[in-house]
């Protein structure tokens, strides 16, 4: 398995609009975050995890090193507009064949909701060919790829990560529910969110908590992503990690075996 990290920055993106911080004005790439978002290649077939307001340019960048025209599928965390706000832009990935998306019920809801032309009877050429998978807690497969839903809590709304293989992605978690332990047993590599130092969020964690995570799921080697420019310059933050913990970065690429 190969992990591509399309974007690892939080709901802003960074730099932040109209922000002239340290981070926001580096000159370090590592600080220039898209919106979160994952690329799998798994056996050859590419998996995308959440499809962003940034796909388009994503992608962009990332078929300058990697060429291909078909994803496999996608998988959705949840609903939020950093997370879906890009589905649109699949229709180039799936003009011959229909593209799975899979999601929660109420995600599969949202999606409907907010992309209507994509769904109706009568639709207008050139819409992304969308087919709506509903998972709910209990594993599932992808093209022979088993897939684990791990159910997170984003403040008060649940969402789900991902587990396949020795791979797990968690991202916009505040909490984790007791019984999800479990299913985080013997990673290789675990990727989580972690906002920023100190200053508590109500939805999402901060690095202190996600160490606290880390330590307790004890994973081979863990990256944090979903982070704010608050978080501080790349360089810096990777000089205070543990040894088995780095901070991700937008187009980094990793072997998982």
């Amino acid at each position: 398995m190969t992990l591509n990290f399309l974007g690892t920055g939080t709901s802003t993106g960074n730099p932040e609009t109209g922000c002239l911080c340290t981070v926001c004005t580096s000159s370090d790439k590592r600080d220039e975050r898209f919106r979160a978002s994952v690329l799998l290649d798994v056996e050859g077939k590419k998996i995308l995890i959440d499809c962003g307001p940034d796909f388009r340019m994503q992608m962009l960048r990332f078929l300058k090193t990697e060429y291909f025209t078909k994803l496999s599928a996608v998988l959705i965390t949840h609903e939020h507009y950093d997370h879906v706000g890009g589905l649109d832009d699949l229709r180039t990935f799936c003009s011959e064949t229909a593209i799975q998306v899979y999601a929660e019920q109420n995600v599969c809801h949202a999606i409907r909701e907010r992309i209507p032309y994509v769904f109706c009877e009568n639709r207008y050429r050139g819409v992304p060919n969308i087919d709506l998978q509903t998972v709910d807690m209990n594993p599932f497969t992808v093209q022979g790829i088993e897939f684990i839903p791990i159910r997170l809590m984003h403040a008060r709304l649940p969402i789900v990560g991902f587990r396949t293989g020795s791979f797990a992605y968690l991202t916009d978690m505040k909490t984790i529910p007791e019984t999800e332990y479990a299913k985080l047993k013997n990673l290789d590599t675990l990727v989580i969110n972690a906002l920023r130092f100190g200053h508590e969020h109500p939805s999402h964690q901060t690095v202190e908590h996600a160490l606290e995570e880390i330590k307790r799921i004890n994973p081979r080697r863990a990256y944090l992503t979903h982070v704010a420019h608050r978080i501080g310059l790349h360089a810096e933050i990777e000089k205070v990690l543990p040894d088995n913990v780095f901070i991700a970065y937008d187009e980094l690429s990793l072997k998982i075996d």
